[in-house]
């Protein structure tokens, strides 16, 4: 809209100069140059109209072309693309994908749980393990796993700029369950301050006393104190770092299971991906894939023949 407005603005300015110096524009110029306007103030209208129903929106954003599309986080910072995100669940003795959904969220942080119980389900176990990556770690969505028996490996995102400032992490500081404190490098118990709800989780707050002369502070923090939030429920993160510490291979067991039935997806796809429009239609289309998916899969496993005869059983 801005550059419209830039572009009207020019062409206003021809025409002023055309009625102070009538010789400075030839005539077909100027009904050129109304017509520009006309067109270029109808684009600002209309732009005008999709902010309106933009700014309506829930999350502020609209698809011309396919109204349930979304912006999807790519791996540039600040980039994205319209479409979709694909959940799957793939066994990983199998590679076969045992559960799926297509949502139009942009991120994966509220999926974890969701997609665990579905998996669950499908392969009629009371217990599982989960295998995911960063970008599904999120505190009250692994404790829901949690509560329901499914153990989880999801490695916790790199926020914090204190490890890559060469700092003290969090990591850093030992927890004494029974003092309800924590232990600093340097010896020194930072001590339980206050309690407070941060984005709708209880956090506990603690910090040192002797922070200010301490002479490990500037490998600590540049406040005047370290400041350390723990959840209410920290233990069962703390559980989950000390499986994934326990299992120095799951990120490369996680790639190897599930980035190979999307690479065959897509390659089975085309550049263009979905075909359909609007939710539903798509997450149909994406179940078609999915099942020939599982069927080529069974081929390789069993054989045309073990298949035929174990389906019809």
């Amino acid at each position: 809209m801005e550059q419209l407005e830039q572009s009207i603005a020019r062409y206003m300015d021809e025409l002023d100069r055309a009625d102070r110096e009538p010789a400075s524009l030839p005539d077909e110029r100027i009904p050129h140059l109304k017509e520009k306007i006309q067109s270029l103030k109808a684009q600002v209208q209309k732009l005008g109209e999709i902010e309106a129903r933009m700014r309506a929106a829930p999350d502020g954003q609209i698809s011309l072309t396919d109204p349930d599309a979304r912006s999807m986080a790519t791996s540039g910072r600040g980039t994205g693309m319209v479409g979709y995100n694909v959940q799957t669940a793939v066994d990983l003795k199998s590679h076969m994908i045992v559960a799926h959904d297509v949502v139009n969220v942009g991120h994966d942080r509220t999926q974890l749980a969701r997609m665990a119980e579905m998996a669950r389900d499908a392969i009629g176990k009371k217990k599982v393990t989960v295998f995911a990556d960063r970008g599904y770690y999120k505190s009250d969505e692994i404790l829901r796993c949690e509560k329901q028996g499914i153990k989880t490996l999801v490695p916790k995102p790199l926020t914090s700029n204190s490890k890559a400032d060469g700092r003290f992490d969090k990591r850093d500081f030992v927890y004494i369950e029974t003092d309800d404190e924590y232990r600093c490098p340097a010896g020194e118990r930072a001590i339980w301050r206050f309690k407070t709800v941060e984005a709708g989780l209880t956090i506990d707050k603690y910090w040192l006393s002797a922070c200010p002369s301490c002479k490990f502070k500037p490998q600590c923090t540049p406040s005047p104190y370290r400041r350390i939030a723990r959840w209410e429920h920290e233990e069962v993160l703390e559980d989950m770092q000390r499986r994934l510490d326990n299992n120095p291979h799951a990120a490369r067991l996680r790639r190897q299971t599930v980035e190979h039935p999307f690479g065959t997806l897509k390659f089975w796809m085309g550049s263009a991906h979905f075909l359909t429009k609007t939710l539903p239609r798509v997450q149909t289309e994406m179940s078609l894939h999915i099942l020939a998916y599982n069927v080529n899969r069974a081929i390789s496993i069993l054989g045309t023949s073990s298949l035929i005869r174990a389906i019809r059983t």
